[in-house]
């Protein structure tokens, strides 16, 4: 565990301080602080130096920062209860009462004070620790400086489908890591769909023995003629592996929030209970092979269908302590039901409009249900659908349309819309010939940075029920867990910013060339995989000219290096180096294409960019 832990924090080391463009001057944390005042003067931690705690509660995080000194600079300081000079002291006494998630930062010339409450101190000593020097050999000098900081947003979420394909305990832990390496406080765990149940019923094994598995996947773009690669996938998480998960987010302040999904996503689950489709003789059914939305889903009209999802609810219940259940709700065809006889007389015994009221009465039964065992529901934004369920939240993600009408008849959301970019299975540059296969859409770090998770249209009283931000990882086209960590990063630290950070506060330029820079400097030096940004200060672009500089670039990881051509091939290391301007002359009637690449201290490349440079004089 320790292990993990550690490599997770390591991804957030770092110090520097930096002039932001605008006025003022703070440190190198991601996501920003919302107030920092920097002191002349630094603290120096030595082996003399103790770290100090109040109660038992701060003594978990007091002993996280011990074991992070210890693994990460060799350094094994004592932990005690009695404050006094060269310490570190972590205390949660005449904390925030108001906000757990708050904390204070105190660096002086010989004590540094952690404050915070919970969640708030162990964000405190997040911050810590990337103030910490990068160069782990060099003596540890902290600038001296004041935090006073607090989350925008009380929901801070990132999202996991394991259904399309499955990661291991290990590799759930690690993003569980990451998450907290950066404040956010959400996992939300999408256990079941088209493709695969992936949590353990007791009660009905078959939803694992049977719609746990597959019998072969495709293989390509489903959009194109995709061939299968003939080989069965699955996996399942015990009710002992998820009580292991949960409990380990826990100690990192992460709240999981499991997704088992109705009416629709439901094949895997028909799979194995094919009565509980539409019609007399429902079925045979198979967890689909392919992705995309499919006709096949729970039948409303059977009661049968309602007392298998409600044992599923008493099993999965003690297993979260979170406050939510996400029922899904999302991608229903209601072309089943148009012709069954059992969701038709549910339709016309319960004087229902049509079928989108009869999803309506199915989400509002099952959250009736879920709200009796002190449980509240979340849903997609198609919950809004034939009526909203009284004490839904609505996870808005088609934009923020469903955001703005939810909120304005009084109902929380959480904005996840794939228009603020945050699908994060979306490709990350423009080009897709660059880019890993994924299922299309376009989600840049600077889109993502530079979006304002709160709908304008959002009336100002209502703007109260805007819970927070979550970004979504749909995996059709992931199947590894190296590639979930690419869709990730560096794409989390900007969805990180965007929920905490007032967005008055937000810089891009600071954020991507300073602190981001930094951030992905650490990863670099972690078996943590990453998608490397392309060179600041150039643009894919075609410039008309005899003769071009090239000028002011900038590597996006700190200590990278900027390698070029001039012949339109692809750069590497073996090609020139970037150290400073570069005049580019055209012959008459001749082009010249320069490419730039960023290459990392350990070989990893972004994706290259190009400047066309003609001259069209004769």
């Amino acid at each position: 565990m320790k292990k993990l832990f550690s490599l997770a924090l390591a991804l957030s080391l770092g110090a520097a301080l930096f002039a932001q463009e605008k006025k003022d001057v703070t440190l190198n944390i991601v996501p920003l602080p919302q107030h920092v005042q920097i002191k002349n003067g630094s603290f120096n931690i030595n082996g003399n130096t103790k770290i100090v705690f109040d109660s038992d509660e701060d003594k978990k995080v007091a002993a996280l920062f011990q074991d992070f000194l210890k693994s990460n600079y060799n350094l094994n300081l004592s932990l005690v209860k009695s404050v006094g000079k060269n310490s570190i002291y972590f205390s949660s006494k005449n904390a925030n009462p108001s906000n757990k998630e708050a904390y204070e930062l105190n660096i002086a010339s010989d004590q540094i004070t952690v404050k915070g409450k919970e969640a708030g101190l162990f964000y405190g000593m997040q911050s810590l620790i990337q103030l910490l020097p990068v160069d782990k050999k060099a003596s540890i000098e902290i600038q001296q400086a004041s935090i006073q900081d607090e989350p925008r947003f009380a929901y801070r979420g990132l999202h996991l489908d394991v259904g399309r394909h499955f990661f291991p305990v290990a590799f759930v832990k690690k993003y569980i890591d990451i998450l907290a390496s950066y404040k956010l406080n959400t996992f939300h765990w999408h256990l079941t769909d088209d493709q695969g149940w992936r949590i353990e019923i007791k009660s009905h094994p078959k939803l694992t023995q049977i719609g746990g598995y597959r019998n072969q996947t495709l293989s390509g773009n489903y959009k194109t003629d995709g061939d299968y690669d003939n080989t069965p996938y699955g996996g399942f998480y015990t009710q002992d592996q998820i009580k292991e998960v949960v409990a380990y987010a826990k100690s990192k302040y992460v709240t999981v929030i499991p997704e088992i999904e109705m009416p629709g996503h439901a094949l895997a689950a028909l799979s194995a209970y094919p009565e509980l489709g539409c019609g007399d003789k429902p079925g045979p059914y198979t967890a689909a092979q392919t992705w995309g939305v499919f006709d096949d889903v729970f039948c409303a009209g059977k009661e049968e269908t309602f007392k298998l999802l409600e044992d599923v609810i008493d099993e999965v219940i003690p297993l979260f302590p979170s406050e939510y259940i996400h029922i899904g709700g999302d991608e229903c065809p209601k072309t089943r039901w148009k012709t069954c006889p059992y969701c038709q007389k549910r339709i016309k015994d319960n004087n229902l409009k049509d079928e989108h009221e009869l999803q309506s009465y199915f989400i509002q039964r099952m959250e009736k249900y879920i709200n009796s065992k002190g449980k509240r529901i979340i849903g997609w934004d198609e919950i809004l659908e034939g009526g909203l369920a009284p004490n839904a939240t609505v996870m808005s993600w088609r934009g923020d349309q469903g955001a703005i009408d939810a909120a304005n008849q009084g109902h929380d959301v959480i904005i996840t819309a794939n228009s603020y970019g945050l699908y994060f299975d979306h490709k990350q540059g423009a080009d897709q010939n660059r880019e890993p296969l994924s299922i299309g859409g376009l989600s840049t770090l600077r889109k993502v940075y530079t979006a304002d998770p709160m709908p304008t249209k959002i009336s100002e009283n209502n703007k109260k029920h805007v819970l927070g931000v979550q970004a979504n990882i749909w995996t059709e086209y992931i199947g590894s867990s190296n590639k979930v960590e690419f869709t990730i990063l560096p794409r989390v630290l900007a969805l990180s910013e965007i929920a905490w950070t007032k967005p008055e506060k937000k810089d891009w330029k600071n954020f991507s060339e300073q602190r981001a820079a930094r951030q992905l400097a650490k990863i670099d030096q972690t078996s943590t995989f990453y998608r490397v940004p392309e060179v600041y200060g150039i643009v894919d672009t075609t410039v008309y000219a005899s003769e071009y500089t090239i000028r002011d670039l900038k590597p996006s990881v700190e200590g990278a290096k900027i390698y070029y051509t001039l012949d339109n091939y692809d750069p590497s290391e073996l090609d020139l180096e970037y150290t400073g301007p570069v005049k580019v002359s055209v012959p008459n009637s001749k082009e010249r294409v320069f490419k730039a690449v960023v290459v990392t201290a350990s070989g990893k490349r972004s994706n290259y960019i190009r400047v066309n440079i003609i001259n069209t004089k004769k």
